[in-house]
C-alpha cells in the first residue's frame, strides 16, 4: 500500500476535532453573537457558545479594529460587549429609539446617588437625600433594570448595597461607571430639568464633572 492511502492515527484525529477554527473564523463567530444578540454578551458566553479552544478575546479585538470608522462599531459595556451605531450617528436611529421613561423626583435622586456614589447602602442614599427612601421608589429602578443588588456590607446588620447595571450603561453609550454623564448628559437624556434648582449659582451649572444635586421633593 502506498504512502498516499494511508490514515492519521486514531490519536491524531481524535486530536484534530478540537483545534480550534482559523482566527478569521472566530471573527464571524463572534460577529454572529453580537449581531443576533439584543443585549451586550461577555466573553464567558461566547466562550460557552464557541467551539472549544476558542479565543474570543482576541477575535473581539480584531473585530474592533475592523469596524474602526465604520457605522456600528464593536464596543464595550461594563465586562460584555456589543454591536452599536456610531455616536456619530446616533441621530438616524432617533425615532427608533426614543423611549418615555417617567421618573419620579424621587427615583431621579435615587438613581443618580447610586450611579455617582456606588456601592450604596438604602441608609447612605437617604443620608445623601436627607428623606427617607420609599420601596417603591426602589422597586421601579430595579424594574427598570437600571440598579441592581450588589454585595451586602460587612457592617453590622449586613445591609444590601446598589450599583447601576449593564443596562444602565448601555442606555448611555458608556463602557463603566467611571464614564458616567455629567450634568448636560442627563439633561439631554430627560433625567434632569431643563431649570437649575433654586438656589444653584451658575457657577453649579457650568461644572459638568460633578454629580447633580436636587432638591427634597
Amino acid at each position: 500500500m502506498s504512502d498516499d492511502h494511508k490514515t492519521d492515527p486514531p490519536e491524531q484525529q481524535e486530536a484534530s476535532l478540537f483545534e480550534a477554527p482559523p482566527m478569521a473564523e472566530q471573527e464571524r463567530m463572534v460577529e454572529a453573537i453580537l449581531f443576533a444578540t439584543a443585549g451586550p454578551v461577555s466573553i464567558s458566553e461566547m466562550m460557552g457558545r464557541m467551539p472549544h479552544g476558542c479565543e474570543p478575546a482576541q477575535a473581539l479585538t480584531n473585530l474592533r479594529k475592523r469596524y474602526e470608522g465604520r457605522g456600528v462599531q464593536v464596543v464595550r459595556v461594563g465586562d460584555a460587549w456589543a454591536i452599536r451605531t456610531a455616536p456619530d450617528l446616533g441621530f438616524l436611529m432617533q425615532k427608533e429609539t426614543i423611549e418615555t421613561r417617567k421618573l419620579s423626583r424621587a427615583a431621579i435622586e435615587t438613581l443618580a446617588i447610586v450611579a455617582y456614589h456606588q456601592p450604596v447602602t438604602r441608609a447612605e442614599i437617604e443620608e445623601i437625600r436627607g428623606v427617607s427612601v420609599s420601596r417603591g421608589t426602589v422597586d421601579q429602578l430595579i424594574e427598570m433594570e437600571w440598579i441592581r443588588l450588589g454585595r451586602r456590607r460587612m457592617t453590622p446588620g449586613r445591609p444590601v448595597t446598589f450599583v447601576v447595571t449593564e443596562t444602565f450603561l448601555d442606555h448611555f453609550g458608556l463602557e463603566s461607571a467611571r464614564d458616567l454623564p455629567g450634568v448636560k448628559e442627563l439633561r439631554s437624556a430627560g433625567l434632569l430639568d431643563n431649570r437649575p434648582p433654586p438656589g444653584a449659582s451658575s457657577d453649579d451649572e457650568k461644572d459638568d464633572s460633578q454629580p447633580p444635586l436636587f432638591e427634597d421633593d
